[in-house]
């Protein structure tokens, strides 16, 4: 069968003029009704591009030369944004984002929810959008006899080397970073090779709190024990008092993830404490914890405005995490019941609702999808539930539950919005109606949007 023939060659270069945005931030443009897509075009440009990928449907193509800029296009802040890829946006306005996130949940909506008619709401945006994120984690890899960290260049494992801080990265978590890189250079610790699968230091992890300015170092290693462990540890603490934590994390496996399984704390108790308003929370080195902390109070302000909870109503929060949604509705509730996959995590929890001398909550450790069951075989009805699930969104059988147990109102928190809309899709399927939609902006100058959507019971 002969090879269908497209408008375009690879490595050809040509004009082109763009007319749309991927949900990625890429730019998009068409030859002869054929999509071309392109990092860091914009709508409105026109550019000579050269084309390195083609297939049946659609190419890529390499910006060479805009030779009509867009009005929106902004000067990135980041000497190694074209490099990186950790953010895709930077070379865009603010609003500019903001729109092309709404845009992008608006358009999940009508394509896979088929709910044309439920409003999306302009998101939620950041007075300033740098400087936000309050966790770091960095590879650690040698030149010159010279420890480096830097994030990955796009698409590959080699270290950008020339990069000495990250605009979106809180700058503690910088500093941090900074010193264990040159305090481990100078006592002869050696970083670890991907290659080889030698050396010590694999990665350094940094999470900061806002609220305390407590702040928790983990160095993921290959080996067991850590050279001139407790020079490195003085040297640190001594100059940065704010380190309340040091963790040492030991990943022996030849692999990408990051962290290991096995951890010990090395200085410190092993936590830190952040706040969130009123409410103090314990974190642990593996709690999931939002990491922009101030759209934090954003989008919590918002789920308990859609979850709109009264004194007598029994709340269920889904994958609860360290208890920071179940507390702050646990201050409205009657009885608060949080479910989380991760022990640490729960453990977390019940030491957060002590903490905070809330006594309406109850957590328990299990797969959501699995408890709910077992909660409404025990006779638990709930009237909100509160489901804030991984990027995978919801498994069928955990819909079917809160189908099943009827609540009042779902309040349904995700950060991908194509999974939200097509669990909403089924909920709309079976008795349920999403009144509306709130985008918030957790991630700033990338391509990623958070989005609360409010879903009732249709009254039979």
């Amino acid at each position: 069968m002969a090879k269908q023939k497209t408008p375009v060659k690879k490595n050809e270069k040509i004009s082109l003029t763009f007319e749309d945005l991927t949900h990625e931030g890429n730019g998009v443009a068409k030859v002869d009704g054929y999509p071309i897509f392109v990092p860091y075009a914009l709508p409105g440009e026109e550019a000579e591009v050269k084309v390195i990928k083609i297939n049946k449907n659609f190419g890529y193509g390499k910006l060479l030369d805009i030779k009509k800029a867009s009005p929106e296009r902004v000067t990135p802040p980041c000497n190694v944004f074209y490099k990186c890829g950790g953010c895709q946006l930077q070379h865009m306005s603010y609003d500019m984002q903001l729109e092309m996130k709404r845009n992008q949940v608006q358009n999940v909506m009508k394509k896979v929810a088929h709910l044309d008619h439920v409003p999306v709401h302009p998101v939620l945006g950041m007075e300033d959008p740098w400087r936000y994120r309050n966790k770091i984690q960095i590879p650690v890899g040698e030149k010159d006899e010279e420890l480096i960290t830097g994030f990955y260049q796009h698409r590959s494992h080699r270290i950008i080397d020339d990069m000495d801080t990250c605009v979106i990265q809180n700058e503690l978590g910088d500093r941090m970073v900074e010193a264990v890189r040159r305090i481990a250079t100078d006592l002869g610790i050696e970083a670890y090779n991907e290659e080889t699968h030698r050396g010590m230091l694999r990665h350094i992890i940094v999470r900061t709190a806002f609220g305390t300015n407590d702040t928790m170092i983990i160095l993921v290693t290959r080996t067991e024990k850590l050279l001139q462990q407790d020079e490195l540890i003085k040297q640190l603490t001594v100059t940065y008092p704010s380190i309340k934590s040091i963790i040492l994390n030991i990943n022996k496996e030849k692999t990408n993830v990051i962290m290991g399984k096995k951890s010990r704390t090395i200085f410190g108790e092993g936590y830190i404490y952040d706040s969130i308003g009123d409410l103090k929370f314990k974190i642990s080195p593996r709690s999931f914890y939002q990491v922009n902390p101030i759209q934090t109070k954003v989008l919590y302000n918002k789920v308990l405005e859609f979850a709109n909870v009264g004194a007598n109503d029994v709340v269920i929060d889904a994958y609860c995490g360290i208890g920071t949604i179940s507390l702050f509705l646990a201050q409205q509730a009657k009885q608060v019941y949080g479910v989380e996959i991760v022990p640490e995590a729960i453990n977390d929890a019940k030491i957060n609702a002590k903490l905070n001398g809330i006594t309406n909550t109850e957590f328990m450790v299990g797969e959501a999808e699995k408890v709910m069951p077992w909660w409404t075989a025990q006779g638990l009805r709930p009237d909100v539930i509160v489901v804030d699930p991984p990027r995978k969104g919801c498994e069928e059988i955990l819909l079917k539950e809160m189908i099943n147990m009827a609540p009042k109102r779902i309040v349904y928190v995700s950060c991908n919005p194509s999974t939200l809309a097509r669990d909403l899709r089924i909920l709309e399927d079976s008795g349920f109606k999403t009144q509306e939609v709130q985008p918030v902006d957790m991630f700033c100058q990338t391509s990623h949007v958070e989005a609360i959507a409010l879903i009732q019971r249709k009254i039979m």
